[in-house]
Parts: C-alpha cells; sequence; structure tokens
C-alpha cells in the first residue's frame, strides 16, 4: 500500500524538527557564550531533539516495508521532541503524531483470491 501521506508528514516533521533544535542549540550556545544559567542544559535537550527528528527521518523511510514499528518511532519522535524542546518542537511534533497515528490506524488491503 502507498503511504505517501504518513512518509510526507514524517520527513516534513524530521526536517523541521532538525531546524528547531538547532535553533534550540543555538540559543544554548549564546546563553553559553554569557555564563546564563541553564545553558548547558538547552543545549543537551537540542541533541535530544536532534535524535528524535532523526528517528522521525528514519520511520518514514521504513513506513512503506514496516508501518507498524515505524508508526510507533513516529510517536516516539514526536512525543520525545515535544518533550524536549517544547517551543520549538510544536510543529514537527504534531506532523511526527499525525504521521504515527495514520500509521497505525490505516489497514492493509487484503488481497481478493
Amino acid at each position: 500500500m502507498k503511504r505517501t501521506a504518513e512518509f510526507v508528514l514524517g520527513l516534513l516533521g524530521g526536517i523541521f524538527g532538525v531546524i528547531g533544535a538547532t535553533f534550540a542549540l543555538f540559543i544554548g550556545g549564546i546563553g553559553a557564550a554569557f555564563n546564563a544559567e541553564g545553558a548547558g542544559t538547552v543545549s543537551g535537550l537540542g541533541w535530544a531533539a536532534v535524535v528524535f527528528s532523526i528517528l522521525g527521518i528514519v520511520a518514514s523511510v521504513m513506513v512503506r516495508s514496516r508501518p507498524k514499528a515505524s508508526g510507533i518511532m513516529f510517536l516516539i519522535a514526536g512525543i520525545g521532541g515535544i518533550i524536549s524542546i517544547s517551543a520549538a518542537y510544536i510543529l514537527p511534533g504534531v506532523l511526527l503524531i499525525i504521521a504515527g497515528i495514520l500509521s497505525l490506524a490505516r489497514k492493509e488491503k487484503a488481497l481478493n483470491k
């Protein structure tokens, strides 16, 4: 079955997630340059968001061959990214969660024999 919607949503979510994580890493780097409190935490959570974004991209590549596994990966990436850097990961998180729900909810078409 074609799973174009899940593939596109997952890929866009992963790409936007990398952009949001880069934004968080940038803010954490600026905070570290000025010795701000919590700058290391922001950078650490930014790296976690990068990992979740890469997980979303990998899941979008796998969605046609293993839809259930990739659906679970989408949900983990979306929820984990929102938990890690909530403000910068809203759009990617929502896209990944929608892709995960679609991937898990769609049934495979049975072949007529």
